[in-house]
Parts: structure tokens; C-alpha cells; sequence
């Protein structure tokens, strides 16, 4: 834990920045009579016209992460189906699509490619921790929007040296803080055993876990890592099965995520209450296993299942479906990847909306300054909220269980930002 006079030092200077380059203080008509006046002027209209938006996405359309590939088909579908509406302010959308394969360097070449290349107004959506982690700097220093990336690291709210970069799903450390909260109640002597990805996306859940049970009568009594270029998770499975532990915390992406969930089901010896983390809870990952040997996994979510029929009469999925099945055939409106992805472009679209300017500074300011927006994918009570101090957009989550062949929520939304306040700086 940082001093809390680091977070104050922060907060100021994130709230100065907003002061700094805030085009006005109104929005609606006041704002476009402001930007009429020439407040906007000088910022930056690189990828936007009065009739236009271009934005650029980098997904691992391939490699060990390709299963989350398929979240821009959601999104894409989503653009094209405000396309159909007459766009955003009017203003028609055009998405482009990257490939990184969950390389690292290969999405520093992509994001290059979209912003020196392309010309676009901001990168929205750059999947996972290790791959947005290496473009950030690269976005910051050409001053181009990065909102809403596709990770959950903690960093993305924390730090105030990116105001260009700003996270969307929960953090990983509020997500560990939901899983210590239940097994407090429901295990409160519980021995966890932990899988983890070796890379900070890994390292930040299991240390926000770790955080979370001490003081308490909750142990990890074993861990252990493995590469993304590993081919399997077997060895760290049985070595994991050997500390007997009664529960097993599995941090992990999809590939590595269905082999754990494989394996936990075959060692009929070892029978812990298995959590897995929200971005291996997709039926994708399930469903190789089998749905009779996944049951009672818990999991935690923020976003309506497309496979739950609680949703059947939603407006919104019904929205969802019908925009999936023109814009994207083949694809299958029950992928949970492809509903996020979903959910994440009416979240843009919700921040563009609010920009006071037509620019790219105006976009990062507006997806810093969000208050209780209602995206209509999210779940009841699951808004958009950020501010000077905070740069989490959502911080509350629910517990789901599956049983059947699908996720069952239980319990309450738990709002992390109210029960444990935001990560430490």
C-alpha cells in the first residue's frame, strides 16, 4: 500500500488536467454553442468529421488467446447497427480491426499502423494486460484516446501518467476482493490453491486476492504459474492437487482456463469449490469440458448472459441478437465475447456522447468524467462511473454460479467501490 498522500498528489493532478482541458462546463446545446465559439479550438480532430468516426481495435484474432477474438465481432456489430440509426451525432462509425495474436510486439506494430496509417481518432479496445501495457506509452506521447482497453489490471485506473488510457471491465483486484468477500462468508477457513497466468495480469488478481483474505482465516496454501507459451497446465495441476487445499482460485485465459477446469474434473480425488475469473467464464471455455463436470464452478460477472434466459423479453439482447445475426453471421449470440463486446461499443458510444468537444481530447476527458451511466448490457444496478480520483468506469459485480448449462446468478451486486474504496495507487 502506497502513502495516501501519493493517491491525494494523483487526485490533484488528474482533476487539474480535466480543468486544463475541459472545453466547457454545460453540455447539450451549451456545449455545441461553445464549440461554436472556438473553445474546442487547437485540440486535436485526427479520425472524426462532422460526418465520420474512425476507430481502431487490436484483438489476438490468433494465438494462445484467440478465443477472445471474437469480442469484435460484437463490437463491430454494434457500430454497424448505430450505422443503421444514422450513427453516433450523425456521425457514421468506422471500426478497424488488428491482429497482435497476443504479441506484445506485434500490437505495438499494429497500433502504429492504426494511428500513423489509418488515421484514426482513438484506439478503442486494445485485449489484454500484457499487449495494451506495451502500446500505452507509445498512444500516450502522440496523445491519442485509448478507452475502454479490454483488461482489467489495475494500473489502467491507478496510473496518472496516462490520461490517454483508461480500463472498462472491473479491475482484477475488485473482482479478487468479490471472491475473498464470499469465501469470508461461505469458507471462512478456506486453503486456496492457485493457478495463475506468470504476467501482470495474473499477478495482479492473485495479489489483490491475497490482500483481500489477510487477517483473516483464509490461506494460500499453494501456488503455482505457467507461460502463455506453455502448451498445458496439466504438471501445475497435480502439483496443485497435492496441497489438498478446499478451494482452487484459477486465474487464467480461456485455452488455459479449459484445461484446468478439464483437469480439476478428471482427478475424481481432489474435489475443491472451483472459482474461475470472469475472463475464462465464457460457455466457450465450458463447453469443451462439459457441462456435467463444470457444475458449481463460481464465477463473477457484470454484463448480461446472452445464454441466460432470464434475458429472453431484455430489449437489449433481443437488440443484440438480431444486430449480431445481420452484421455478423455465423457467429453465436450466446458467446458471452461477443456480448462484452457488445456492451463495451454502447459504453464508447455513451462517452462520445458526452464529449464536449468533437476531439480527441474531448473523448479523454469524457470517459474520465462519467456518472452513473446506464448501459443497457450491463447488469441492474451496473453503471459507468468515473472521476479525478477513480478511473475505473465499473467496480461492481455478481456472483454467478453454473448449474445446468449456464450461469445462475446468486446473491447481490457487490459494489467494490463502496465496500473496500479503489485500488491503492
Amino acid at each position: 500500500m502506497r502513502k495516501k498522500t501519493t493517491v491525494r498528489a494523483a487526485a490533484a493532478a488528474s482533476a487539474a488536467l480535466l480543468l486544463a482541458t475541459a472545453c466547457t462546463s454545460q453540455r447539450g446545446q451549451d456545449d455545441k454553442d461553445a464549440a461554436a465559439d472556438g473553445a474546442c479550438q487547437g485540440q486535436q480532430t485526427t479520425g472524426i468529421t462532422d460526418k465520420s468516426i474512425k476507430l481502431g481495435g487490436i484483438y489476438p484474432l490468433s494465438g494462445p488467446a484467440s478465443a477472445y477474438g471474437t469480442i469484435s465481432k460484437g463490437v463491430n456489430a454494434y457500430f454497424k447497427h448505430v450505422n443503421d440509426k444514422g450513427g453516433i451525432d450523425g456521425r457514421t462509425v468506422e471500426f478497424i480491426v488488428r491482429d497482435d495474436g497476443y504479441q506484445p510486439p506485434k500490437a505495438v506494430e499494429e497500433a502504429r499502423r492504426l494511428v500513423e496509417q489509418e488515421k484514426v481518432f482513438a484506439v478503442f479496445q486494445t485485449l489484454g494486460t500484457p499487449s495494451t501495457a506495451a502500446v500505452w506509452d507509445y498512444l500516450d506521447k502522440r496523445k491519442v484516446p485509448q478507452p475502454f482497453v479490454a483488461t482489467g489490471a489495475s494500473v489502467w485506473g491507478t496510473d496518472d501518467k496516462h490520461p490517454w488510457t483508461t480500463g472498462w471491465q472491473p479491475n482484477y483486484i475488485s473482482e479478487a476482493r468479490v471472491y475473498a468477500k464470499y469465501l469470508k462468508e461461505e469458507k471462512p477457513k478456506a486453503k486456496v490453491a492457485v493457478l495463475f497466468q506468470n504476467d501482470d495480469f495474473g499477478k495482479d488478481l492473485l495479489g489483490g486476492f491475497k490482500e483481500a483474505v489477510a487477517d483473516s482465516g483464509i490461506k494460500v496454501v499453494a501456488e503455482e504459474s505457467y507461460e502463455v507459451t506453455d502448451p498445458s497446465v496439466s504438471a501445475q495441476m497435480t502439483s496443485l492437487a497435492r496441497s489438498e487445499a478446499d478451494v482452487l482460485l484459477n486465474i487464467t485465459t480461456p485455452k488455459f482456463g479449459s484445461q484446468a477446469l478439464a483437469a480439476d474434473a478428471k482427478n475424481t480425488k481432489w474435489n475443491p469449490l472451483h472459482i474461475v475469473n470472469n475472463v475464462s467464464s465464457s460457455a466457450t471455455v465450458l463447453k469443451p469440458v462439459g457441462f456435467k463436470n463444470v457444475q458449481g464452478v463460481v464465477s463473477a460477472t457484470y454484463f448480461k448472459d446472452p445464454a441466460d434466459p432470464q434475458w429472453a423479453d431484455d430489449a437489449e439482447m433481443k437488440t443484440y441478437r438480431d444486430a449480431l445475426r445481420e452484421h455478423a453471421p455465423g457467429s453465436d449470440p450466446a458467446n458471452q465475447f461477443n456480448a462484452y463486446g457488445w456492451a463495451a461499443a454502447s459504453s464508447l458510444h455513451k462517452a462520445l456522447d458526452a464529449m464536449k468537444c468533437p476531439t480527441r481530447e474531448g473523448l479523454r476527458d469524457a470517459v474520465r468524467n462519467l456518472k452513473d451511466v446506464k448501459v443497457d448490457m450491463l447488469l441492474p444496478g451496473v453503471t459507468l462511473s468515473t472521476g479525478p480520483d477513480d478511473a475505473f468506469p465499473i467496480e461492481t459485480m455478481q456472483l454467478m454460479r453454473f448449474k445446468g448449462e449456464r450461469w445462475q446468478l446468486f446473491g447481490k451486486p457487490v459494489d467494490t467501490r463502496k465496500e473496500f474504496g479503489p485500488p491503492a495507487k
